[in-house]
């Protein structure tokens, strides 16, 4: 597992064992079926999409007539969303051990739901078809995890160098989506993000089935129980979502208040760009890491980042400090990826990897979703200073670290 490279091996070994696939013969199908090319081709078109969405989304709001209040709570709806199809979803997805159909489903499903979005005009149609986009799209990451840590668990391989391969693919979209948008009109930012789609649906039916494993109801029920009363699972969760919940400003606002004062879609294409880049070189190294840097400590790592990070941000400071400001996103979003990703995958009972995956997105959603709503009406009446909030967040989120620490085993925290 990431962070443990040592330790590889025998995590997958024991992988391999736990979804009733003997070890040796998933560590020699790795060299054979192309999965984790093919796993990383799958994230890369994902985030391809994510690159485009997540600055350049709200400028086609603004540009589809929406104030910021509006759009901090179109924005939230996908959040919301989450809280409806990822765990429905996601138990399906473990109790049949239908991992790659549903992934394929989500990627046609949101292709079409974005054409029905490219089509409509005003709030409330905007914001309907958003929420039908987003039923489409929320399974997607929490589904993609939860197949990448299972499948590349059995064939002994870690999870941070293939999932680096998204973050460079949201960089190139970054950077390729500012010199398009500075060169077209903001409306048409829709045809982007449905091409996008369009791959991510091509890209899904490459991928790699995963072993069927024997479902008995009974023991789902028994471990689903496990999962929504475990006091560890549910303090991840809490610090976490805050954490990354801190980021709800810089998502549904950095661009439009950088393009405020001045600076253009290429120059905030490369901003966003050399935060992801910094959050790439982490996952590199991931599995390179000391041992002595537990999971747990990834997260605490990623609270202290985001608390600079947002406290700075709040002071609105000059140009030349808002690039190594951007490198903390390896801490604020990278380490607290990795840390959460890795605490869920060794304390999720049997058979419940899904649906840790989905139960965790969905307490990250609805934070994320409270922050969204929360972050336009912070934006409209302080601009800038809306980031001390964040930051009071990620404080929240570092306290919840604490907490956690008497629930995890002692080798995760």
């Amino acid at each position: 597992m990431i962070g443990k490279s040592r330790d590889d091996s025998a995590a997958a070994m024991a992988a391999a064992t736990r979804f009733g696939a003997p070890a040796l013969d998933r560590q020699g199908a790795a060299t054979t079926d192309g999965f984790s090319w093919r796993l990383a081709t799958f994230y890369a078109a994902m985030f391809v999409f994510a690159g485009i969405a997540l600055p350049f989304f709200p400028v086609w709001l603004e540009a589809k007539g929406l104030d910021s209040r509006a759009t901090g709570i179109v924005l939230a709806v996908p959040m919301l969303m989450r809280l409806i199809s990822v765990p429905l979803i996601a138990r399906l997805a473990d109790r049949w051990s239908a991992f790659r159909t549903a992934l394929i489903a989500a990627a046609i499903g949101s292709t079409l739901a974005y054409v029905v979005l490219s089509q409509v005009a005003g709030f409330v149609p905007i914001l309907l078809a958003v929420a039908l986009a987003s039923a489409a799209t929320a399974p997607g990451m929490p589904l993609t995890d939860a197949y990448a840590l299972k499948g590349l668990g059995e064939r002994g391989r870690a999870y941070g160098p293939v999932r680096l391969w998204g973050s460079v693919a949201f960089v190139a979209a970054n950077l390729g989506a500012g010199l398009v948008i500075d060169r077209i009109a903001s409306i048409n930012i829709i045809w982007l993000l449905l091409a996008a789609l369009v791959m991510v649906a091509a890209v899904s039916l490459m991928l790699r089935p995963l072993a069927a494993g024997v479902f008995h109801p009974e023991h789902s029920s028994s471990a689903d129980r496990k999962l929504l009363l475990s006091p560890g699972f549910w303090s991840v969760t809490a610090a976490a979502s805050l954490i990354q919940a801190s980021h709800a400003v810089y998502y549904g606002f950095s661009v439009l208040d950088w393009r405020a004062k001045g600076l253009d879609a290429t120059f905030i294409g490369g901003l966003w760009g050399l935060a992801v880049a910094a959050e790439i070189v982490l996952f590199a190294v991931s599995a390179r890491l000391p041992k002595r840097v537990s999971p747990l400590g990834l997260v605490g790592l990623g609270a202290c980042g985001a608390c600079i990070r947002w406290g700075a941000m709040s002071f609105e400071p000059p140009l030349a400090l808002l690039p190594l400001l951007q490198v903390l996103h390896a801490f604020s979003f990278g380490a607290t990826h990795l840390g959460s990703i890795q605490l869920l995958a060794r304390i999720a009972p049997d058979r419940q990897f899904a649906t840790a995956q989905g139960d965790f997105a969905t307490g990250l959603a609805l934070v994320m979703a409270g922050g969204l709503a929360l972050s336009g009406v912070l934006y409209a009446d302080l601009g800038g200073r809306a980031y001390a909030a964040m930051a009071l967040a990620a404080a929240v989120g570092g306290a919840f670290v604490l907490v956690a620490r008497r629930f995890v085993g002692e080798q995760l925290a």
